[in-house]
């Protein structure tokens, strides 16, 4: 058999479709996605969502949760193999003794509902002087502050109300939510 034809995996019913796992060239699964969801497969791309700074500003970048990879729904007998290889930013589908392995459903299934729940849940790790936040831990906890300035990644200065003054806290930027 020549490489990207059909390869039965002998303990597998060849119909079903399984979930496989497709390497991308570098800085390419996005490219890879979008011309494999052009050609009618089915795929999943888990992303997060980041907050990075991009010349000085803050902004919000979709990052693939696995660089590099994606994943393909195909089954064994009806789906057409070749033309994954030569897509734009493919680079091949991952292969255990030249046989393509099936990832388990239940495994994108779990993926797939984390990062649900981490969109729902997401929480900005950047905040902007003067917006008001909640602090989550420690002796202040669920007392509402403004945010003052980022002191690293992972440091915030805060002013909070305390005895009628506002006093300048410094505190992990984990320990710290959106006020809603």
């Amino acid at each position: 058999m020549s490489h990207g034809e059909r390869q039965p995996i002998d303990d597998e019913d060849d119909s079903l479709p399984r979930w496989y796992v497709i390497q991308c060239k570098g800085g390419e699964s996005f490219r890879a996605a979008e011309h494999l969801s052009n050609q009618g497969y089915e795929l999943f791309h888990p992303i997060l969502q980041v907050q990075k700074k991009r010349g000085g500003k803050l902004v919000w970048l979709d990052e693939p949760l696995f660089p590099h990879y994606l994943f393909i729904r195909l089954d064994r007998v009806a789906s057409n193999w070749r033309p994954i290889r030569s897509t734009r930013g493919v680079l091949r589908i991952v292969t255990f003794g030249n046989r393509p392995l099936p990832v388990d459903d239940a495994l994108i299934a779990m993926l797939r509902e984390q990062g649900a729940q981490g969109q729902e849940n997401a929480t900005n790790v950047y905040f902007r002087a003067g917006e008001k936040v909640e602090i989550t831990e420690g002796p202040f906890k669920d007392l509402q502050a403004v945010f003052a300035s980022h002191k690293g990644d992972e440091r915030a200065i805060v002013l909070l109300n305390l005895l009628n003054r506002q006093q300048q806290l410094e505190m992990p930027v984990s320990q710290l939510r959106p006020r809603s």
